[in-house]
């Protein structure tokens, strides 16, 4: 097994934010590669893993002095854990401002992190890690996304040449591993115990330590239950329905999961001219890995005749243009748009007064019949400046199928 370092697309962002801010926090999911990427990026940094029970070198008790004998930089990890901490960073900050003096990483959007943007606001600077890209899986390091270049000139990037990854797994065991750092490295018959292993530790350890839910094993059905809804509007009465626990329920562990980084939402796209259109939020799991270990996937051959493939399909893709977006300097808004008659379409992307219609098809055969929502779209909305649309799907090359909308591969940069 190879645990050889991957670079981060995040890397440059965050040295250059460094440079100029007196603190940097990186927040995200366990296990994305947090600490791994900070230590590579600042090897001189002294590193602190703050733990939940000890305090360690007395820095809850006395935190000032502590920090006042800190060689800096410093990492300090997981911060969550040391709320005494946050007080004693502003006083140290406003004392003095100059940048690269604090990393600070996150696990959770709630509590310490919240007092965190709210007392340091101007002084530090909050940037989110998700696992691994596909062009971080490939093991490549590009200049920018090939959505930065959509956004800015659709026309420019349709008449370059068309590069695919090559990626080290087939499309199936690529949505089977997941893209945890630690799962794309595995050997294939571990990949079952990593993600027991977790999904374990999340629910005993962090649920437990750090969120109010009384019945824990009660909570794991949730969130297998969850898994298998990813790619589907967020309903809180038929997820409390399904496991026996009220719609306030409901929404609060939904709320626990998106606050620590398991889940997270699209927005409905909203336009008061259209009367018609569903207003609830779409939800994802943030690792198609962790959807499969807990609906049971045994193998990657076993997705292609499950009824999740296709919602696993549009979860890869989805998180991996909000990854890619992630990287733009200014990202553009994801949508999701759904007539109560059914029409649908995955994302609308609105940036600069523009709007970006994508569909997500799992199918390599695409037609153009396939594109009828995205004209819908277009007939509804006259008065909005529409771009071309894209259908992402696992084809093999790159055409139109309409004379506004292309098919692309899923695996293109």
């Amino acid at each position: 097994m190879n645990y050889s370092y991957r670079y981060r697309c995040l890397s440059k962002r965050l040295t250059q934010l460094f440079a100029h801010f007196p603190c940097v926090i990186v927040t995200g999911a366990r296990q994305v590669g947090k600490s791994t990427l900070l230590t590579h990026l600042f090897p001189e940094a002294t590193h602190i893993l703050l733990d939940p029970v000890q305090d360690i070198q007395n820095l809850r008790r006395d935190p000032d002095l502590f920090l006042k004998n800190c060689q800096f930089p410093v990492i300090f990890d997981e911060i969550q854990y040391a709320p005494e901490l946050v007080p004693a960073l502003k006083r140290k900050i406003d004392k003095n401002k100059q940048p690269g003096q604090f990393l600070l990483t996150g696990s959770q959007q709630w509590g310490v992190l919240n007092t965190i943007s709210e007392s340091l606001a101007g002084r530090a600077i909050i940037v989110t890690l998700d696992g691994f890209s596909l062009t971080e899986t490939a093991n490549i390091n590009i200049n920018q996304p090939w959505l930065a270049q959509w956004l800015s000139d659709p026309d420019q990037w349709l008449a370059q040449p068309l590069q695919r990854l090559a990626l080290p797994c087939p499309l199936y065991e690529t949505l089977w591993r997941g893209t945890l750092p630690e799962a794309v490295f595995l050997p294939k018959e571990l990949i079952a115990d990593f993600h027991a292993s977790y999904q374990r530790t999340y629910i005993e350890r962090d649920i437990r330590l750090l969120a109010n839910v009384g019945d824990l094993a009660q909570f794991g059905r949730f969130v297998r239950l969850v898994a298998a809804l990813t790619a589907q509007e967020v309903n809180y009465s038929q997820l409390g329905r399904d496991i026996g626990i009220s719609p306030q329920t409901a929404k609060r562990w939904l709320t626990t999961l998106l606050q620590t980084f398991e889940w997270f939402e699209i927005p409905a796209f909203s336009n008061n001219l259209v009367k018609r259109i569903s207003e609830k939020p779409k939800g994802y799991f943030m690792d198609t890995g962790q959807v499969c270990y807990s609906q049971m996937i045994s193998s990657p051959e076993a997705i292609s005749a499950h009824p999740l493939w296709g919602a696993l399909f549009e979860n890869a893709v989805v998180s991996e243009l909000r990854k890619q977006a992630n990287l733009i300097t200014t990202p553009p808004q994801f949508h999701h748009w759904r007539l109560h008659s059914g029409a649908e379409v995955d994302l609308i992307l609105e940036r600069d007064g523009k709007f970006y219609p994508i569909e997500i098809k799992a199918k390599s055969k695409i037609t153009t019949a396939d594109a009828r929502n995205i004209n819908t779209f277009r007939n509804l909305y006259p008065h909005l400046n529409i771009q071309k649309g894209l259908i992402i799907a696992p084809s093999d090359t790159r055409y139109a199928v309409t004379e506004n909308d292309w098919v692309i591969p899923w695996d293109c940069f």
